[in-house]
């Protein structure tokens, strides 16, 4: 009788429990279905319906039959978080990261009382976080990476006792971070890296984190000296204080807990000793770079048998290297350049290990390079340039088909180059200036080959007509050598040239006619040779050649006229035989020491110490009576004239006072050679030739001369004074236009001003705007279809533009309305970026907040809009809307449609590759530029990320789209065996930030310290 109760109680108690789970599970699918709708009805929850358990949609965790977890990550959100989200009783996980969601710090969150893991990184929040955020007191993680936070981080989050993690880097906190964090004594990680905290110590409070395994404080503005306090961290795994001010020694104990397998101190301003302590056996990575540490390498860093990467460079550091670092067998990256190191390298160096990078440069070493470096097959690069290196290059080098950089110049090396290191198969750079080395020059060399450099040798004999092969060839720098024979035509092949040297030997002959094929060179330096003939013609159409040397030669002949055309900032022309007049272009203070020793040239203007070329002309001869019957009459009949034209003068007298008061009230400033005058200009001003209106005035195009040369003129203002912030435009355009030449920015000509209106002339572009071509009306603008070529040249060369303007000008320049409207086109299609009223000059490594919002609607970065926050990567983010403009043939913002452009793109972004495809622009979309396509349209993805910090720079963006190039008619290949977007992507997720430590185009940057190339 008691089983059978028993049974029966049982029974009646699994059908409660199934009656209230049910209960539960038609609750919460209400509830979800509500936040759902409150959410927009993201497309990307589709799955969520009222006919199947919230237990079976993707994006629910359940445990025990009721709903505990949202995963809601990259679902294309772009509303702000409902209320409603807490009545989920039992939600402990909650992951709304990669959206796009707007707004202030989530604080009706605090109302999710089990709430145990929130992440809402990578959206769109602004402002601080609150004081009261400790509220939220059942928190184990935090994560609130790359969103638009400002502020201090409130000493309340040091109350959340059960964190573990807290992810706060790639924000825009600009006050302080509190020593309270050191109260987590239950923290494992904590990432802080990238922001502009104001400068302050470490807390000496975080000494007390005794559970932290991971410290990430990249970035942040560290000042003083690191706290001793640290030597309790006995759980550190991973620390990173890179790029910041940090002083002092590095304190005695720091390195001696034998679980510390990651130390990164990168870019500081430490001083003092690296401690003798350091002998943790289980260190891997060990970074202590571009600091001020002074003394000797510790000899046990030499027996650190897991040691893989190990980077002490650019600090002050002394003596030898110790003889136990050839010996380690797991050692990969071996960085101790720019130092103060003696000594000879160790020569077992790379025996024992897969050595992939070698970097010893700038620094003091003296004896041979190490015969093993390529042993494990794998070596990447060497460089041990600037050092007292002797000897010859070890032949096993020559064997080692791994290598891309070689770079030993400036030291004492000696000897024949190895056969095989001419050929290695993926060498791109060989860098040898400077020493002794001997031989010719060979035929054939690696396909990849780049950039030789070889000058300051004693390399002879001639340049092989096979260097055509050279096909890749940029750089070509052979000065001071011992070369002879005739400068080849074949060298004309090399297309891609953008430097050539070869000044300094013993060429004879003349200059090759058909260097008209170098269309990227901008040096050209044949000095001290013995070249003769006349100068080529053809130098003049080099479009981009501004430095030319052919000066201690024996060139004869006129200098030709076209060379005048030529922007150069370098020229040098002496110890020739050149006779006649320098072209007048060239008559300019600036070349006064261009045409010395050159008997025979003559100049009409005194400032280049040229001879008259009025002296130069002989006497005339006298008149024979012949002369003087013909003159006589000619005289009469000019004297006839003279009298009519005064008569015409009288009448117009007061007609040509009139127009000279009209004119003396415009005022004319040039920032070119013109060959037109303010009545040109002012005169042609009327409707027909009226070809634009915008925000700021309208724009007309004006013949300024009978053979159809035309100039284009912005007028802004009206019949009324001009008010302020037009006057702002003209004044900001002039600033920068006037003073920057650059091939992708369109050219200011010269400004006319008067009390009420200002005129811009700009250079004419006969094909208008990228706007036009892509979205402009076919009836009233019939432009036809840009083939993908001509789009990928478009977007190069609007790349440039911003990439000069960002990181070459002496002061950044931050366009600010960057848009297709704002990209103008030549006659051939090349780029130009135009319209500088909105554009700010901003101090180099610095972020200006603006009083306003400027840009165009569907451009905008969004912190630009939030916050006013202006640096080069709101230019960056308005560039990769271009970019999916160019791909996907659509408007960034288009009334037509639901959402914007960079909206659409990033949802057919996560849904993959066949959703990208079929958001290309069909019109050009074919197989043999698909795979292009889709490569800039990622990179257009990558551009109109959230954070800004995790937006690549313009330099970067412009290196990935260079490095595929159109080719014949719709084919667009890849320059390389083995590139891909990937790097661009950072590895990561589709929107995702960088994971700790991540480098954005890893595979493609360069450092932006120095102008040497590293691995």
């Amino acid at each position: 009788m008691s089983k059978t109760r028993f049974t029966f109680l049982f029974f009646i108690f699994f059908f409660i429990t199934v009656i209230y789970s049910q209960s539960i599970n038609h609750n919460e699918r209400t509830l979800l279905l509500n936040v759902k709708q409150q959410l927009g009805n993201p497309p990307s929850i589709s799955s969520w319906n009222s006919s199947s358990s919230p237990c079976d949609w993707p994006e629910i965790i359940c445990t025990a039959g009721s709903v505990t977890g949202l995963h809601l990550c990259d679902k294309n959100i772009m509303t702000t978080i409902p209320p409603s989200i807490c009545d989920l009783k039992n939600l402990t996980f909650l992951d709304l990261s990669l959206n796009f969601i707007p707004g202030e710090f989530p604080s009706t969150l605090y109302n999710c009382s089990k709430l145990q893991y929130l992440n809402i990184s990578q959206n769109y929040f602004v402002g601080e976080i609150p004081d009261d955020i400790h509220r939220l007191s059942t928190l184990v993680s935090l994560d609130i990476n790359g969103n638009n936070f400002s502020g201090n981080i409130p000493p309340s989050i040091g109350r959340l006792p059960l964190l573990q993690t807290l992810y706060l880097h790639q924000n825009l906190f600009n006050g302080t971070f509190p020593k309270e964090i050191g109260d987590l004594s239950n923290l494992q990680t904590l990432g802080l890296a990238y922001n502009g905290f104001s400068a302050m110590e470490i807390p000496w409070e975080f000494g007390f984190l005794k559970k932290l395994e991971y410290l990430w404080m990249k970035e942040v503005n560290l000042i003083g000296e690191i706290p001793e306090s640290l030597n309790n961290l006995s759980s550190l795994v991973h620390l990173d204080l890179s790029r910041n001010n940090l002083e002092g020694p590095i304190p005695s104990n720091l390195f001696t807990f034998e679980n510390l397998t990651y130390v990164y101190l990168f870019k500081n301003h430490l001083s003092g000793e690296i401690p003798k302590a350091i002998d943790a056996l289980n260190l891997v990575e060990v970074d202590l770079s571009q600091n001020n540490l002074t003394g000797e390498i510790p000899q046990g860093f030499g027996e650190l048998q897991y040691l893989d990467f190990f980077n002490l460079f650019s600090n002050q550091l002394t003596g030898e290297l110790p003889e136990s670092f050839g010996r380690l067998s797991a050692l990969r990256d071996f960085k101790v350049f720019d130092n103060n190191l003696t000594g000879v390298l160790p020569p077992d160096f790379g025996l024992h290990s897969k050595l992939e990078a070698f970097e010893v440069s700038e620094n003091q070493f003296s004896g041979r390079l190490p015969e093993n470096l390529c042993a494990g097959g794998v070596l990447q690069g060497v460089v041990a340039h600037t050092n007292n290196l002797e000897g010859e290059i070890p032949k096993s080098l020559g064997n080692c088909s791994s290598l891309l950089t070689f770079q030993l110049q400036h030291n004492k090396f000696s000897g024949e180059i190895p056969s095989g290191l001419w050929n290695s198969f993926n060498l791109s750079s060989l860098m040898l200036s400077n020493n002794s080395f001997t031989g010719e020059l060979p035929s054939d060399v690696a396909w990849n080959m780049s950039r030789v450099e070889i000058s300051n040798n004693n390399f002879s004999g001639e340049i092989p007509a096979g260097i055509s092969s050279w096909s890749n060839l940029v750089v070509f720098k052979a000065s001071n050598n011992l070369f002879s024979g005739q400068i080849p035509k074949e060298i004309t092949n090399l297309t891609r040239l953008i430097t050539l040297l070869l000044d300094g030997n013993d060429f004879s002959g003349e200059l090759p006619s058909e260097i008209i094929s170098w269309e990227s060179l901008n040096t050209l330096d044949v000095s001290n040779n013995n070249l003769s003939g006349q100068i080529p013609a053809a130098i003049g159409s080099l479009p981009d050649l501004i430095n030319l040397d052919l000066s201690e030669n024996h060139f004869t002949g006129e200098i030709p006229y076209a060379i005048g055309n030529l922007k150069l900032t370098s020229l040098n022309l002496s110890s020739n035989q050149l006779s006649g007049k320098i072209p007048y272009q060239l008559e300019n203070p600036a070349y006064e020491n261009s045409f010395l020793n050159n008997v025979d040239l003559c100049s009409d203007d005194p400032k280049l110490n040229l001879p008259s070329c009025n002296s130069m002309v002989n006497e005339p001869k006298r008149f024979s009576s012949k002369h003087v019957a013909m003159i006589v009459p000619l005289a009469i009949l000019v004297s006839l004239v003279i009298v009519v034209l005064v008569l015409f003068i009288v009448r117009d007298y007061y007609k040509g006072k009139k127009i000279g008061q009209y004119l003396e009230t415009w005022k004319l400033t040039s920032f070119q050679r013109l060959n037109f005058s303010e009545m040109n200009i002012l005169s042609n001003l009327v409707d027909d030739n009226l070809i634009g209106v915008g925000g700021s005035g309208m724009v007309y195009r004006v013949e300024i001369n009978r053979s159809g040369e035309f100039v284009a003129v912005k007028k802004i203002g009206n019949c009324e004074k001009l008010d302020r912030k037009l006057e702002q435009e003209f004044l900001s355009e002039v600033e920068i236009l006037g003073n920057i030449r650059h091939c992708n920015i369109v050219k200011l000509l010269c400004c006319i001003s008067s009390e009420d209106s200002k005129l811009l002339v700009y250079e004419y572009m006969e094909n208008q705007s990228l706007d036009k071509w892509l979205h402009g009306n076919k009836r009233s603008f019939p432009c036809g279809v840009l083939d993908w070529p001509t789009r990928l040249k478009i977007a190069i060369g609007a790349a440039q533009g911003l990439c000069y303007m960002h990181h070459e000008c002496p002061t950044p320049i931050i366009h600010r309305d960057v848009k297709s409207s704002n990209i103008l086109l030549d006659k051939e299609f090349k780029a130009k970026i135009a319209d500088f009223g909105l554009a700010k000059m901003l101090i180099r490594h610095a972020s200006h907040t603006m009083s306003t919002v400027a840009g165009s609607f569907g451009y905008l970065a969004p912190e630009y809009a939030y916050t006013t926050k202006v640096n080069t990567k709101v230019d960056v983010y308005s560039f990769g809307v271009v970019l999916l403009e160019l791909v996907t043939g659509r408007e960034a913002n288009s009334a037509n449609e639901s959402m914007s452009l960079v909206q659409k793109a990033w949802q057919n972004f996560s849904e993959g590759d066949k959703s990208i495809i079929e958001i290309l622009d069909p019109e050009v979309k074919e197989s043999c530029c698909l795979e292009a396509m889709v490569m800039v349209y990622k990179v257009g993805i990558v551009c109109t990320r959230a954070s800004p910090s995790t937006r690549p720079s313009m330099k970067e963006v412009l290196h990935v789209l260079q490095r595929w190039c159109p080719e014949d008619g719709w084919s667009t290949k890849r320059v390389g065996s083995e590139f891909d977007v990937a790097p661009l992507l950072g590895g990561a997720s589709a929107g995702s930030g960088a994971a700790p430590g991540a480098t954005y185009f890893s595979s493609y940057k360069n450092s932006e310290e120095g102008s040497e190339e590293r691995v």
